[in-house]
């Protein structure tokens, strides 16, 4: 075990016995769930008998991008039983709503357990899963390790190293070293992905492609989809989207200074938390402001519409006339442009684009996303009058967007065979009761 290794094991289980007050303050601030706390220690384990995969996505944009690899498994794997493990809340809400009726019976959600040897010790011996895939980048020393010690097939799937964390990781070769061992195969997003993952110690890395370029488009529901376009009517809407502190100001300010030009001008803003809607409402000042989630629609007297509620993103892409990107603005890393390219919304993006480097590289040489910079009102404010007050180069920009991220639609198909040739065939040992000791 390295150094670092250790370290990292002796100061999580010397904090083991405060993190139960620490997940109880995380459950008043609605970031935990109260009944399902003891997931977090690694209990409530149910293991079905037969062949069990085990899934790990940190949050929302990781388990979308496994939804299409879940099909993919259940199409050629009859009988095997899939855990999915996440970390947040909202990706278990969002689990709940999108899951097909079809998989339901063979897809088991619970929450990850924290990084303590010994809860996780106690979930892999408890569930005894016959794989496991971990997302993008999940690379927890006591979990890695523990999977390690029980000759558990690792893959990462999607895996993402941006170059800020490879440098990071230069600071603890050898932990990464020993993580890198764990995994049979490591599937990355790009090539740069790739090369960083092998320079780290991977045995085994492919680049086949992004898997959330081969996620469907988000959906909307017909009926809220079309109250809101009776409510807005022919006005012009500029969406701001999964957008982080800092952000919202910029885009009222924006909307300021567009609103004698663009006559009507609708700005809506989706915050990537919907419990900051209040806050963000609040720094609205004289605009006409109303929160989505007091059930009210943007009637002809509001400038601003918060839209604090929970997957429904799609439902205003299909409505804006020109998006900001979140996340862009701000140096967090971006969110995903990939949701407006799928539905044809004109894109703009700030220059902290780190999260999804490659996607937004190839949209902004293809031309279907435009560059806010330096990521300020005044930029913005002219960005978004190049897109409003020019219907074709929004189109432009929504077809170039489109035909420079067309789904990689075998991409979930090669995630699902690489993960079935890791489980035990037919007539091996079944898993599904504990070793003889």
């Amino acid at each position: 075990m390295s150094l670092a290794g250790l370290a990292w094991r002796c100061g999580a289980t010397l904090a083991s016995p405060l993190l139960p007050f620490w997940l109880r303050l995380r459950r008043r601030r609605g970031k935990e769930i109260a009944a399902r706390l003891p997931e977090r220690r690694g209990l409530a384990a149910a293991r079905p008998p037969g062949p069990l995969l085990w899934l790990h996505a940190a949050s929302i944009g990781e388990t979308l991008s496994l939804l299409p690899v879940l099909d993919a498994l259940a199409a050629r794997a009859p009988g095997l039983t899939m855990l999915l493990t996440t970390g947040t809340v909202t990706s278990a809400a969002l689990l709940e709503r999108r899951l097909p009726a079809a998989l339901r019976p063979r897809v088991i959600h619970r929450f990850v357990p924290l990084d303590v040897p010994a809860w996780v010790a106690r979930f892999l011996d408890a569930w005894r899963p016959d794989a496991a895939g971990l997302v993008e980048s999940e690379l927890w020393p006591n979990l890695i390790r523990a999977a390690r010690a029980r000759r558990l097939p690792l893959v990462l799937i999607n895996g993402r190293l941006s170059a800020r964390s490879a440098a990071r990781w230069r600071l603890a070769p050898e932990l990464g070293r020993e993580l890198m061992a764990a995994f049979s195969l490591i599937l990355a997003q790009s090539g740069a992905d790739a090369a960083r993952f092998a320079a780290l110690g991977a045995r085994e890395v492919r680049a086949p492609g992004n898997l959330k370029e081969a996620a469907p488009p988000l959906p909307a529901d017909p009926a809220a989809l079309a109250a809101l376009r009776a409510a807005i009517g022919s006005r012009p809407v500029l969406l701001g989207a999964a957008t982080h502190p800092g952000e919202e100001a910029m885009l009222i300010a924006a909307h300021h200074q567009l609103a004698a030009e663009f006559s009507g001008l609708l700005t809506i803003l989706v915050p990537r938390h919907p419990e900051r809607g209040a806050a963000v409402a609040a720094g609205a000042g004289s605009l006409p402001t109303i929160c989505r989630s007091t059930g009210a629609l943007p009637g002809p007297g509001m400038a601003l519409y918060v839209a604090d509620t929970l997957g429904e993103l799609g439902l205003f892409y299909r409505l804006a006339h020109v998006a900001l990107v979140g996340g862009s603005l701000v140096p967090h890393g971006g969110q995903n442009p990939l949701e407006p390219a799928r539905l044809g919304c004109p894109i703009l993006l700030g220059p902290h684009t780190g999260n999804f480097a490659d996607i937004a590289s190839r949209l902004l040489a293809a031309g279907g996303a435009r560059l806010v910079s330096p990521p300020e009102p005044g930029a913005l404010a002219e960005a978004i009058r190049a897109v409003l007050s020019n219907p074709d180069h929004g189109r432009n920009l929504a077809e170039a967007a489109a035909a420079a991220v067309a789904p990689a639609a075998t991409l979930p198909d090669q995630v699902a065979e690489a993960l079935l040739h890791l489980l035990p065939a037919a007539g091996d040992e079944d898993r599904s009761t504990p070793d003889a000791q």
